[in-house]
């Protein structure tokens, strides 16, 4: 199923710019666009072309950032980066993960202003389904910046969502950390679903996202965690998010579904464990499209997130991810364009991939066919469903 869709964008969005040797480095978005631009789906220079029509992306306003951020915080963004000489540790600004640069609340805040761009234009109806593959900066908390986050443009956005008529919004966040920040700012809030999918805490940032998270006291339930064993890869992380997600989401019946798309649960990424491919990251896409128009009327708001394999990763998921958004996806055997690759070659001196695949077909096996409590992921799974499923009136068990 399709119809019309958009990418917001504009090239001042890779201000979002830590510096250095930082892994979030905002090159991994240019050349995501370049690469669409490539296959034919955008227009790099942000003019609408290609097949997904690109429009401008605003920088939020001081009351929208407020929906969800302290008076203190958005005080502290504009000191910092007004002198980014003056850390302010206590917000979070400054850290090794969140270091302090020059016109940090303008480039934060057009981050959130293209969400929210996108939230609107699906709301209103302009479009079915909208993308900001710079978005998805799922840790940021109410009070402090963390883990490369310094606003939380996903729940600015799934506020506005609920500030202008959406009765309930499901988030569904695919990045191999959990997404904290999101449920934080909804955790007592049963109008919104959060359901996260990483790699478990105990091995990796930020510590938390365990199953018996489930929302506060009202909201039990909203929340919903899978926690799965590093070396994941295809296969399982399939198993566990057709377990999981689609249920609930069908159980749950949103208005809008919202998702965020980091790419760093791939083998390749160097900041996790888990070992999912190009392929299997882009069966998620797919599948999350599926259940947008099968449950919200093709309601669907995209982000990007993590992902640190900057050339050989994140530029092919999410341009997968942008084609499956216009309607038009990308054939995986499709030959990474010759013209991108030597832009890639040019400017960072790397040699590209040379397919728009990994070489996989991900297949998995349907929960409903059984459990193996023996296995980590299968344990996994099942805690996340004991946990979840009995709150919104379903049996946990296959």
């Amino acid at each position: 199923m399709t119809g019309p869709a958009c990418v917001v964008f504009d090239p001042s969005l890779v201000d979002y710019d830590f510096g250095g040797e930082h892994p979030m480095d905002p090159v991994r978005v240019d050349l995501t666009i370049r690469l669409a631009d490539e296959l034919g789906l955008v227009s790099a220079g942000g003019s609408g072309g290609g097949v997904l029509p690109t429009v401008p992306a605003p920088v939020a306003s001081d009351e929208l950032v407020l929906t969800v951020h302290d008076e203190s915080m958005v005080e502290a963004v504009k000191r910092v980066g007004a002198d980014p000489s003056r850390p302010d540790l206590a917000h979070g600004l400054g850290t090794e993960d969140n270091p302090t640069f020059e016109g940090m609340h303008e480039a934060s805040a057009h981050v959130v202003g293209a969400s929210v761009e996108a939230a609107r234009r699906v709301w209103t109806g302009e479009v079915l389904h909208a993308a900001n593959v710079s978005g998805g900066l799922h840790h940021a908390m109410p009070d402090r910046a963390s883990g490369f986050c310094i606003y939380n443009d996903v729940a600015v956005a799934i506020r506005w969502l609920l500030d202008n008529g959406a009765e309930k919004v499901a988030y569904v966040d695919v990045d191999v950390h959990h997404g904290d920040g999101v449920q934080a700012v909804f955790w007592d809030d049963p109008r919104v679903l959060t359901i996260s999918l990483h790699e478990t805490g105990q091995m990796l940032f930020p510590g938390t996202g365990f199953p018996d998270e489930v929302g506060g006291p009202g909201a039990e339930g909203s929340a919903v965690n899978v926690a799965l064993p590093p070396g994941t890869s295809d296969a399982g992380w399939l198993r566990a998010f057709h377990a999981v997600v689609p249920p609930l989401v069908r159980a749950f019946e949103p208005d809008v579904l919202v998702t965020q798309h980091g790419c760093d649960s791939h083998v390749e990424d160097p900041l996790a464990h888990l070992m999912l491919t190009v392929d299997g990251q882009r069966a998620s896409y797919e599948a999350l499209h599926d259940l947008a128009h099968e449950v919200c009327e093709g309601r669907w708001v995209a982000t990007g997130g993590g992902g640190y394999a900057v050339v050989d990763v994140v530029p092919r998921a999410w341009s997968h991810l942008l084609g499956i958004v216009a309607g038009a996806p990308i054939d995986p055997s499709t030959p990474v364009p010759e013209g991108w690759r030597e832009h890639v070659l040019t400017r960072l001196g790397r040699a590209a991939p040379l397919r728009m695949t990994d070489g996989r077909s991900p297949v998995y096996r349907d929960w409903r066919k059984g459990y193996d409590p023996d296995t980590w992921l299968d344990r996994a799974v099942h805690a996340a469903r004991t946990a979840a499923f009995p709150l919104h009136g379903m049996d946990p068990f296959p």
